[in-house]
């Protein structure tokens, strides 16, 4: 594969590897020319040839220049193709992670899909270094066992034993190789997971005092990587001196012999020592087939970890209908009898069923406000409305098409989702907001934090727009990450905004503020519908209808005021958020928590939203 996909830098690669093999067999006979017909002889007259010395000379410097013309083509060509061949395949990983939807990063780690795109793309592509070297060295082993058979047959099947003992030696140490090199690669994507999940949760670890707890479970699987390193030492450290004797056996026997064939007269001094000279020098090419068999079991427990994602199926086909997107107009949002089940963590698992029969509508330009409790499908409802995931069965809509109709540019510029956790990038305020979209510029970011009521926070900034806020926004507060997000969603002047709770972490106040703002539009305010995942009773109040979910389905709906009135359960439940908001503003002030603790799942996909089932 890997040839095929850079045939022309491999061709360079090998063709300096070839240079390099002919030229190391052309040193061997001229060396063996050199000590036959110039030393040999000058030693018997006890006067060195001048001429036929520098005619040695310039024959072994040329010789050197273009093995070095060799060794500079293998490894230019064989670090080309082996850096290219990583970076290609780390964007069509990276590539196929944004492809894949949400379900799909929920089953896999986090640490797992860091070493996907990282150690296993390097590992898989590895023998590629030395494979160039390697396919240079078959062919110089062909030429050499052709010299030693026009030199004499004798020499020629010392060179027969050698040589298959190595490829032997080598297929040995290869299969041995395997299964532990599939163990460290698995166990080094396990430490990454391990390590990652502790940073990002590092909040709880700390507050919880588990450090030391952390430490040990990291430390108990980068111990069991160790072993399995030593493992591979072990063995390496046990076959490479084999690798290493059997070219130096060969010398010897090839002295021995030789000697003898020199006895008989069936060859020249010169001959011996050019077949001497040989073995000598192919004892390290012929290590690199060692090296390419040696590599190759980590390379193919790289290769399938990372065919595993590229050959995952699930990614979310778009179709071919645009909907206007100079259309002024708030978009119009449809849910009609839909189902929804979470896909199991394994396959023979069933799925959890966590919407059934859901049928609502938001109409052009009006707030819908979702209420139920933990568990009743809001979030879910939400990553619908957006496209995160699809229905089961049933249609959502936009402006009456059916989402999965619409292309992907025509879905992300009518719709925007804030989710419940915000995500702020390790950026400045301006890129966090502008995202590198077209068409906004300093004054459509000021417009949405003012909007966002962010403008004042980001105005007292020491750098303004131009802050950098850290990873994932460690410089600001909760709120003001919340408003940040916010305004990077209106920044796109979407049509439909969903808030999945997400001004849970400000003032009331400016919560309703913002609310406010997103109902009135004016010059800076694009005319949007809005579906809020609503807790407080001040952003209840204030949609044109509320949404009463429990248990995944829709059970009332209505005005916040006639809900109150007829529906004992919504009653009782947003009476005890008022209670939590109460007791959390004594607690923490103004700032602090406003409704009940609900758990929150971090996506791989570096989305953060509430799964709410």
């Amino acid at each position: 594969m890997a040839i095929r996909e850079q045939p022309r830098i491999f061709a360079v690669a090998v063709a300096g590897s070839v240079v390099f093999g002919v030229m190391v067999i052309a040193s061997a006979y001229v060396v063996g020319a050199v000590v036959g017909d110039v030393v040999v002889p000058a030693v018997a007259r006890g006067s060195v040839a001048v001429g036929a010395l520098a005619a040695a000379a310039a024959a072994l410097f040329g010789l050197s220049v273009l093995r070095v013309v060799g060794i500079f083509g293998r490894r230019l060509g064989a670090g080309f193709m082996q850096f290219r061949l990583q970076a290609a395949y780390r964007r069509r990983v990276t590539r196929r992670y944004l492809d894949l939807p949400l379900s799909w990063h929920q089953r896999n780690a986090t640490g797992t899909l860091l070493s996907n795109a990282n150690s296993d793309v390097e590992a898989a592509w590895h023998p590629i270094a030395p494979l160039p070297f390697a396919v240079g060295t078959l062919v110089m082993l062909v030429g050499a066992i052709i010299s030693l058979f026009v030199t004499d047959w004798a020499l020629a099947l010392v060179g027969l034993a050698v040589f298959p003992a190595l490829f032997t030696l080598n297929v040995v140490y290869s299969r041995r190789m395997a299964p532990r090199q599939q163990r460290a690669q698995r166990l080094r994507a396990e430490v990454s997971g391990i390590a990652h999940e502790s940073f990002d949760g590092a909040l709880v670890v700390k507050t919880m005092g588990r450090e030391a707890q952390e430490t040990a479970r990291f430390a108990a699987r980068t111990g069991q990587l160790r072993d399995a390193l030593i493992s591979v030492g072990r063995l390496r450290g046990l076959f490479d001196p084999l690798l290493e004797t059997l070219p130096s056996l060969g010398t010897l026997a090839v002295l021995v012999v030789g000697a003898v064939r020199l006895r008989q007269g069936a060859i020249t001094v010169t001959e011996l020592v050019s077949v001497a000279f040989l073995f000598t020098v192919l004892a390290f090419p012929v290590r690199a087939i060692g090296w390419v068999l040696a590599e190759l079991p980590r390379s193919v427990a790289g290769w399938d970890r990372v065919r595993r994602v590229l050959d995952a199926t699930g990614e979310m086909s778009y179709g071919d209908v645009t909907l206007d997107p100079a259309d002024p107009r708030p978009a119009t949002l449809g849910f009609a009898d839909v189902h929804f089940a979470y896909e199991p963590a394994e396959a023979h698992l069933p799925g959890t069923q966590v919407l059934g029969e859901v049928t609502f509508t938001v109409p052009a330009g009006r707030t819908v406000a979702l209420v139920g409790p933990t568990g009743a499908g809001k979030s879910t409802i939400a990553s619908l409305a957006v496209r995160l995931v699809d229905a089961r069965s049933g249609t959502v809509t936009l402006d009456g098409v059916d989402v999965r109709r619409l292309t992907a540019g025509s879905l992300s510029g009518t719709v925007a989702l804030v989710a419940q956790v915000p995500f702020v990038f390790d950026d400045t305020v301006r890129a966090n907001i502008a995202l590198d979209r077209p068409g906004i510029g300093d004054e459509e970011v000021w417009a949405a934090l003012r909007l966002a009521e962010a403008d004042g926070f980001v105005a007292a900034l020491p750098d303004g727009l131009d802050t950098m806020v850290g990873e994932r926004g460690a410089s600001l507060s909760g709120g003001q990450r919340q408003r940040l997000t916010l305004a990077r969603a209106l920044a796109g002047r979407p049509r439909l905004l969903v808030l999945d709770d997400a001004t849970s972490a400000v003032d009331p106040r400016v919560e309703a503020a913002i609310l406010a703002g997103l109902r009135s539009a004016g010059p800076d305010t694009p005319a949007t519908s809005i579906l809020v995942v609503a807790y407080r009773r001040a952003t209840i109040a204030l949609a044109d209808e509320v949404i009463y979910l429990e248990q995944g389905r829709v059970v009332a709906r209505g005005t916040h005021p006639e809900l109150l009135a007829t529906v004992p359960g919504y009653a009782d439940l947003v009476t005890a958020y008022e209670q939590a908001e109460a007791e959390g503003e004594q607690a923490g002030g103004p700032g602090g928590r406003s409704r009940p603790y609900e758990p929150v799942v971090p996506l791989n996909s570096g989305l953060d939203v509430e799964v709410d089932r």
